[in-house]
């Protein structure tokens, strides 16, 4: 039987930059700042580590020194996307070879396929690296959807352990976990539906908000775990307010700014991605003071 890598909350963690580079001495502030309040895993070079700006050198660098600052205290997931699959398979093998614990697939974007090339798209992947492979279901950012008769097919595979999954469809949520077995993880890509999926069955959630509040998202995951929905329902709508204002603007604009103003980082985004609108980073400001994450 195939383990989840990992259960309860992984951070999917920012990717800080200077004016030319990314910020490792930031990055490793960051990974401390985790470890410290509960993170389950860290999830390095997704949607909200910006790699889709980043160089293939600068992500293999990022990848090597998050692995190498977290040294085996929670598991670490690269991701490893592309629209290609020969390129997805060269940056699965090489995250692989720089130590990761496994790999999170973004579906196909712009040359959108078929549910069949979907299959043959992943297998191809799993088939090339040694390591747990999560696929990762985000249709709003990549305009192809997952069905769950394409999660069973590829639930087969020994590498294939689960899915992100971020389409917002709780009925697609049901229907894969009828039709999937046991061993075929899931786990939220939406902060707001942590307790509506793991009540589900899911096994955790990967995170945006985490990197603000790390320890809060751990709890709300650990109550999940424990079958304490209560609690984690009161939780989860006490992260109500912040969980929204963090996508008041495209992810990762406001969560950066946040950690900008908390000290974090620089807030230095790359184009296209670009500075939050004052408005709307006034009212952020506001959102992070009543949760004390700012004075």
């Amino acid at each position: 039987m195939k383990q989840p890598i990992f259960i309860g909350s992984g951070v999917a963690i920012i990717t800080p930059f200077t004016s030319d580079s990314v910020d490792y001495p930031a990055l490793k502030r960051l990974i401390d700042f985790q470890l410290e309040n509960g993170t389950d895993a860290i999830i390095v070079c997704g949607t909200t580590g910006e790699a889709a700006t980043m160089s293939y050198v600068e992500r293999m660098r990022t990848i090597e020194t998050v692995v190498r600052h977290v040294d085996g205290k929670v598991p670490v997931i690269a991701g490893s996307g592309a629209n290609s699959t020969e390129n997805a398979i060269t940056l699965s093998k090489d995250a692989v070879l720089a130590g990761v614990d496994g790999l999170l697939v973004v579906t196909p974007f712009y040359n959108k396929a078929t549910q069949r090339g979907l299959v043959r798209h992943y297998t191809a992947i799993a088939d090339a690296v040694s390591k747990p492979m999560l696929l990762y279901n985000v249709p709003s950012r990549t305009g192809v959807k997952c069905t769950a008769e394409t999660y069973a097919a590829l639930s087969a595979h020994p590498n294939i352990i689960g899915v992100k999954e971020a389409s917002g469809d709780m009925a697609l949520i049901q229907k894969t976990r009828d039709l999937c077995p046991e061993d075929f993880y899931i786990w939220s890509g939406n902060d707001d539906e942590t307790a509506p999926i793991m009540l589900f069955g899911g096994k955790g959630v990967i995170s945006v908000a985490a990197n603000v509040v790390p320890k809060k998202m751990h709890e709300l995951a650990s109550a999940c775990l424990a079958e304490d929905f209560t609690a984690a329902g009161q939780q989860q709508l006490r992260l109500r307010k912040l969980c929204e204002a963090l996508f008041w603007e495209v992810n990762p604009i406001p969560v950066k700014t946040a950690l900008a103003l908390m000290g974090f980082c620089q807030e230095i985004f790359r184009l296209p991605l670009c500075e939050m609108e004052p408005e709307n980073r006034e009212k952020l400001k506001t959102v992070l003071a009543e949760y004390g994450l700012i004075r």
